[in-house]
């Protein structure tokens, strides 16, 4: 299959879940519309693994980084000067770093759709 047929497919590491839910919400969009949408999501999706890692960092000084990268500045900065809410806040988040990721994915996906639609990309 060839990347003009269905760009969607070449997006790094998407999971078969978040390719289901990215599929399903640009059924509507023409074939351009669908190389803008990949194109835009691309650049904005999180990868659940780099999520997992960097809050990894958390147990070393660095809790909260991984708040930032999902857009959640208050959280970041609370886990920060807290270290991580004693390091539990940490190890939940650990435990739900691809939820997290694909929670942040979706609201992303919908941005980038709701851009494409009303013909932000020229």
């Amino acid at each position: 299959m060839n990347p003009q047929s269905n760009p969607l497919l070449f997006l790094p590491d998407m999971q078969p879940d978040e390719l289901n839910y990215v599929q399903t919400i640009t059924r509507d969009l023409t074939p351009e519309q669908l190389q803008q949408f990949a194109y835009l999501y691309r650049t904005k999706r999180k990868d659940g693994q780099t999520i997992l890692i960097v809050a990894l960092a958390g147990f070393v000084g660095f809790a909260g980084i991984h708040r930032f990268i999902l857009g959640q500045i208050g959280m970041g900065i609370l886990y920060f000067l807290t270290l991580g809410l004693c390091g539990i806040g940490t190890i939940v988040d650990l435990i739900n770093a691809r939820s997290m990721a694909n929670e942040y994915n979706q609201k992303q996906a919908i941005e980038s759709l709701q851009m494409v639609q009303m013909g932000g990309m020229q």
